[in-house]
């Protein structure tokens, strides 16, 4: 089938070198470009799972966290209020 298509210069210039190089009709590299692109196109993203490290934080000597309203005004003081 017979179209006509815009393609950037670095791009057409890059197919027909590989169609130099591969010895290949740039007509035949043109279509395997589209076929890979389209391939990867339409497979979703391998995406990783998102990990975090855990760290101990701890509390300074003579701080708790039983009681968050003791810890906040040891922390900010009694006239923070």
């Amino acid at each position: 089938m017979r179209t006509t298509l815009s393609i950037d210069d670095d791009v057409m210039e890059r197919a027909r070198a590989v169609a130099a190089k591969l010895s290949t009709p740039f007509k035949t590299i043109v279509n395997e470009a589209l076929r890979a692109g389209l391939d990867q196109v339409e497979q979703p993203a391998k995406q990783r799972r998102y990990k975090t490290k855990p760290h101990k934080m701890g509390l300074r000597h003579g701080r708790n966290i039983d009681n968050i309203q003791e810890l906040l005004a040891q922390i900010e003081g009694e006239d923070s209020r």
